[in-house]
């Protein structure tokens, strides 16, 4: 166990986005325990924070995204290496622009520039994970394993193999510590292959990228910084996408052509059950509501209560609650006979459920109606069936007088299985 940190004095630096080709401003501030590292876009006004948390996650080839609201930032998986690698573990991150700058392709310039910041220990302990039974995400020919670890600490290991770059490959594996990481990893540049070149051009993609900051597997003219450079870089990747989790991870994980997307998988299935050892299953958390008091803010009752249990509240901000869902569920006898699938509107409609729990909580609400007036955003993801247990979480996007927002996902076993963005006016009862 170890105590939070942060850094001493502020970064500030500017370079261009790997993908977008733009240059973009960072300053990096030290930030109170507790707050975890969060995303500033300086250059959206009225941008809330977005936490570097795998609930903010949306998929994107080639990097990772977080997204929260109308603001996105984007390749943030370098910086969260070096939090990983450093443990540090709160920050305050402004940019100007959509993509933090990729500098060199490396995390090594970030990890000199903390190191010239210096860290400060704070007064709370970091979250800790001690993974106790075997993970495993599949995805065609990648897979990861998490594997529980007696020593303290993260090890990890990749398995690549590359068709441009055969010499590139391999397997290296590493305990990581702040040593380690700063030697072995943090140096590797992040790199492509020659046979995709003109594919990622057509998508888009690696607007910014030189061949000072990016290497291509297959050209004649690109030299590896050091051995197994792009196994390297893709712990590198990894580290970042696992900083995700909101905690230390005591494991032992192998990744075998695993990316951003198996990386994330991971996590969620990680966050799941870490939360379900938090919780000790269906026990709420002291912030939490059990169904009597979730009664006493919502009109709804059977067969329209779609939500068992609040097991985290944090002020008016978010809120996390649970549904069970059993084959005694009424709708089950028509949707759809032989194959039970809970409704995809029902989902949305427990989602709005939570939301108005959270809304109706503030004083000026009390006596009030969260009634649903647009639906935003909307995606199901996978079927909900009976012996499931739906996980919803949403967070208050805006609440300003009769009218609050608010972004839902629900998921099943860490996996996303709806999401959207829900907005309510507020009515006399």
């Amino acid at each position: 166990m170890r105590n939070q940190r942060t850094l001493r004095s502020a970064i500030e630096f500017s370079g261009v986005g790997l993908h977008s080709g733009n240059t973009v401003h960072a300053r990096i501030l030290p930030a109170p325990q507790g707050t975890g590292v969060e995303f500033v876009r300086s250059d959206v006004p009225d941008s809330p924070p977005i936490p570097a948390h795998i609930s903010y996650h949306s998929a994107k080839d080639r990097r990772t995204r977080l997204v929260r609201g109308g603001a996105e930032v984007d390749t943030v998986e370098h910086l969260l290496a070096v939090c990983t690698g450093l443990g540090v573990d709160n920050l305050t991150v402004e940019l100007s622009g959509s993509e933090l700058p990729g500098l060199d392709g490396s995390a090594l310039p970030l990890v000199e520039m903390f190191q010239r910041a210096g860290t400060v220990d704070q007064r709370i302990e970091a979250r800790h994970f001690k993974l106790d039974q075997p993970l495993f995400v599949r995805d065609g020919a990648a897979t990861l394993v998490a594997l529980p670890a007696d020593k303290p600490g993260l090890s990890v290991q990749y398995v690549a193999s590359f068709a441009d770059g055969a010499e590139a490959g391999g397997s290296l594996s590493f305990d990581i510590t702040p040593e380690v990481f700063e030697k072995e990893i943090a140096p590797a540049r992040t790199f492509c292959m020659a046979s995709e070149v003109e594919m990622l051009r057509k998508a888009g993609l690696g607007k910014g990228a030189t061949r000072e900051n990016t290497v291509v597997l297959g050209d004649p003219e690109a030299h590896l910084r050091m051995t197994h450079e792009p196994v390297r870089h893709k712990l590198l990747d990894l580290l970042g996408d696992l900083h995700l989790l909101g905690a230390d991870l005591q494991a032992h994980v192998i990744a075998t052509r695993s990316g951003h997307s198996t990386n994330a998988q991971l996590v969620r299935q990680l966050l799941d059950l870490m939360q379900r050892q938090e919780t000790g299953g269906l026990v709420k958390r002291a912030s939490g509501m059990d169904v009597q008091e979730v009664m006493k803010l919502l009109p709804h009752r059977y067969p329209f209560l779609l939500i068992d249990r609040v097991i985290e509240v944090e002020g008016y901000q978010r809120a996390v609650a649970i549904k069970n869902v059993s084959i005694n569920e009424p709708f089950f006898n028509g949707h759809f006979p032989g194959t039970p699938i809970m409704p995809g509107v029902l989902q949305l409609e427990a989602m709005a459920q939570l939301a108005g729990v959270l809304l109706l909580r503030k004083l000026e609400n009390t006596g009030k109606l969260a009634v649903l007036w647009s639906i935003d955003k909307v995606k199901l993801r996978a079927a909900v069936v009976p012996g499931d247990q739906l996980r919803i979480e949403v967070e208050t996007l805006r609440s300003k007088g009769e009218m609050g927002q608010v972004r839902g996902v629900g998921t099943v076993a860490g996996k996303v299985v709806c999401e959207a963005t829900l907005t309510f006016t507020m009515v006399e009862s």
